[in-house]
């Protein structure tokens, strides 16, 4: 998948992708940009943050999988 910058987000790590997406959101609370670019760095920050949430439950799927099942009390 890539950001409107061109940018392929499949290759980013989890961290780059936090990273980017804090960077974002600071542009947007610090007040002084345009709604015209807040729009813009809405939706590059909505795309990085379903790339995040997607990776991080592939993540939580592989740690899932490797943890020892509790034994069966029987």
């Amino acid at each position: 998948m890539t950001s409107d910058g061109g940018e392929d987000l499949d290759r980013l790590s989890y961290e780059q992708l936090l990273e980017r997406l804090e960077s974002l959101t600071e542009r947007m609370a610090s007040g002084d940009i345009g709604i015209e670019e807040a729009t813009e760095l809405y939706e590059r920050a909505s795309a990085l943050h379903a790339v995040a949430i997607e990776r991080l439950e592939r993540i939580e799927a592989r740690i899932a999988a490797l943890a020892p099942r509790p034994a069966d009390p029987a």
